[in-house]
């Protein structure tokens, strides 16, 4: 689908930059490639092509889940479905420090910036390691 997409906003870039060049601005009559919609359009499809090319090449490492096959039993899905947090307060944390930061730049005001972005890191290495035990932590038993 990714990879549909990216083909998809690809063929729109040419379109656009075609478009742009052949159709007259309406206030300066001036003719030209506007390469500000060009250009973002093709690092969009470049960053779908680099999304579905991850899960393309994810999907030839793992084997197919149960609910994947046509033919699967219903006990070959049973078991373990992964952890699942309860609940964790370090996305509010993340969704703060965001916030500082985007104040911050709102404002102007660049050390702000700066302690929100070290807030966030902060908060995501929080999120991340939160139920982290250690490497070691089987030989402890």
């Amino acid at each position: 689908m990714f990879f549909v997409l990216a083909l998809f906003v690809f063929a729109m870039a040419a379109l656009y930059g075609w478009w742009t060049n052949v159709a007259p601005h309406e206030q300066t009559g001036h003719r030209g490639v506007e390469w500000i919609g060009v250009v973002a359009l093709i690092l969009s499809g470049l960053l779908l092509t680099m999304i579905g090319s991850a899960l393309w090449l994810i999907s030839r490492r793992i084997e197919p889940r149960p609910e994947d096959r046509p033919e699967a039993e219903i006990h070959e899905g049973a078991g373990d479905l992964g952890f699942f947090s309860p609940g964790s307060y370090w996305p509010i944390g993340i969704a703060l420090s965001a916030a500082i930061a985007c104040l911050g730049l709102a404002f102007d005001q660049w050390w702000l910036v700066a302690v929100g972005l070290i807030s966030v890191l902060v908060a995501t290495c929080g999120l991340m390691f939160e139920y982290y035990t250690g490497t070691r932590r089987g030989a402890e038993h």
